[in-house]
């Protein structure tokens, strides 16, 4: 009985701090339902995970560095353990950042592995984006979400230019004598905010501090506050959305619970990204800005390349036309202003108001739980694939020169070549991605109607050879035969009713939507009117989730 008492009381003062909390904060209703909650299955949901651990790995080594680095453009003689630049004159910032890789214990390796997490991160987020996008998952009620999204990837771009640009390296000045003249492109007010921003001419000594500031306070502070709004409240507080199939609709979530299945396969994901950016640290090296030394504004060097998530605005920058407006005194730099804000402005622009323009093509005000597969709506599906090659093509452009010198051609013909692709190449990837679309859902059609093509041929009693075809189960066709919301309503112009025009035809604005309409429901996939072997899926407003095997 003596051993047993403690444990009593112990377990008494748990409950009793757990009442506590719950008649104060309601704690004990919401956790039970968190627990329960259903988390569909699919591979595609793990790349936001990915993109929050990867945000991880970067605070906990962020913070580490930040005990070494010193931001600081004051001039020093370096005489550290790096040889080949003993007694060059640098700032204090390059300095630091070479000791880091070779004086302090494990310096390099924490480098490395906060320059793979930030690759890892914006590439996670842009995956993470597309899936959204082509699946439908900004509509209502994810608006917010999808606007959250755009925002944390702008901010994560700039935060890994700001932090890309600290070690004041030969290439990261380079990225910041970009930044200074796009700066100064800005008509009227540019060169103040050079002067701002620089405090004085360039290089100036104030840049380092202040990007340092940013990219260690401002910045991660609101992404901090931003991604557990984007991942966790709104995803909790609404329904998880899950691509059709079989015991899946717009009202029914089919997964597996939050406790215990998926808190073990999100740990287990976790120790995996962490584990990938490892080795990719200790084995792969990024960034050796030993061997480009220190900044120095007269320097140039040759087949420079930044990061991957800025090689689209490098490449705008290169295949822009030196174009220029001079007027009331005044010089334009559109060669400089067009691909640096006004291209950057229309891209982040557009994808912020995609779900509302859809939403107004497509007349579509019902809530959305239930996923799209990309070839059931093919005009949204050739819209992305539009913006991909949009984004490809400029990021390709930022290695013209590289292109140029590797093949041996000249490098007018790779800028050439890249102001075509931009123009014509999104044009091209909608049109193929569409008849792409509509194939494979003929070949669903097909499945359905026929049946899985087995390679066995029979022969009939009359003598006709036919090829034997297998039904599929109703598990493998659920995706195409189960009903599901309709993605687009007609909104077409009404008809004259003797002889007097409707006053929708009359507006220009009308019309134009209405031929969109048409346009964007003209291939939707629909549920065939037979499907054998297909049961119906009742549309409970409910979440399930099977116990764990």
């Amino acid at each position: 009985m003596a051993d047993t008492m403690p444990s009593t009381g112990s377990a008494r003062r748990v409950d009793g701090a757990a009442n506590a909390l719950d008649e104060r904060l309601g704690t004990t209703g919401f956790s039970r339902k968190a627990l329960r909650k259903a988390f569909p299955d699919h591979w595609s949901f793990l790349v936001g995970e990915i993109a929050m651990y990867s945000f991880v790995i970067l605070l906990l080594t962020g913070v580490y560095l930040t005990l070494f680095f010193k931001p600081s453009m004051n001039e020093v003689v370096y005489n550290g353990s790096y040889t080949h630049l003993k007694g060059v004159r640098m700032s204090e910032a390059y300095a630091s950042a070479l000791k880091i890789s070779f004086d302090v214990r494990g310096g390099l390796l924490v480098r490395q592995i906060h320059h793979w997490a930030t690759l890892i991160f914006m590439s996670a987020i842009l995956v993470h984006l597309l899936r959204n996008f082509f699946s439908g998952a900004f509509r209502k009620p994810r608006e917010l979400n999808w606007l959250i999204g755009i925002a944390m990837f702008l901010l994560v771009m700039l935060n890994g230019l700001f932090g890309y640009s600290l070690p004041d390296d030969l290439l990261s000045g380079t990225g910041i004598r970009i930044l200074e003249g796009v700066t100064e492109s800005v008509p009227l007010v540019g060169s103040y905010l050079v002067m701002f921003l620089f405090g004085g001419e360039f290089p100036g000594a104030d840049i380092i501090p202040r990007l340092y500031v940013v990219h260690v306070l401002l910045i991660p502070g609101v992404l901090a506050a931003l991604i557990p709004l984007h991942a966790i409240v709104l995803t909790w507080r609404q329904t998880h959305t899950q691509f059709p199939g079989k015991g899946s609709s717009n009202g029914t979530v089919r997964g597996y619970p939050f406790f215990p299945v998926f808190i073990a396969k999100t740990t287990s994901l976790f120790l995996w990204v962490l584990g990938v950016t490892v080795l990719l640290a200790a084995f792969v090296q990024i960034n050796p800005i030993w061997l480009f030394g220190p900044y120095d504004p007269g320097a140039i060097s040759s087949g420079s390349q930044p990061d991957w998530y800025m090689g689209w605005l490098e490449g705008a920058l290169r295949i822009m036309p030196a174009w220029e407006i001079d007027a009331w005194g005044h010089s334009v730099a559109l060669s400089v202003l067009v691909p640096a804000l006004v291209v950057p402005g229309l891209l982040f622009t557009g994808l912020a108001a995609y779900p509302f323009l859809e939403r107004w093509v497509t007349g579509d005000k019902q809530i959305h739980h239930l996923l799209d597969r990309p070839r059931d709506v093919p005009a949204r599906t050739g819209v992305g694939m539009g913006g991909v090659v949009f984004y490809g093509a400029l990021w390709a452009a930022g290695g013209n020169d590289v292109l140029a010198d590797r093949f041996d051609i000249p490098l007018y013909w790779t800028t050439w070549f890249f102001r075509c692709a931009v123009v014509l190449g999104p044009v091209l990837a909608y049109i193929v991605t569409y008849r792409i679309c509509v194939g494979l859902q003929h070949r669903d059609l097909a499945l359905i109607e026929h049946g899985l093509e087995t390679g066995i041929i029979s022969r009939s009693p009359d003598g006709a050879y036919s090829e034997v075809e297998r039904r599929l189960p109703a598990e493998r066709t659920a995706a195409i035969t189960d009903p599901r919301p309709a993605p687009a309503v007609p909104l077409d112009v009404p008809p004259p009713a003797g002889g007097v025009e409707s006053p929708r035809a009359r507006s220009r604005t009308a019309r134009v939507r209405a031929a969109l309409n048409r346009r964007f429901r003209a291939d939707l996939a629909t549920v065939p009117d037979t499907a054998p072997d297909a049961p119906a899926i009742e549309d409970a407003s409910t979440e399930t989730a099977p116990a764990p095997r």
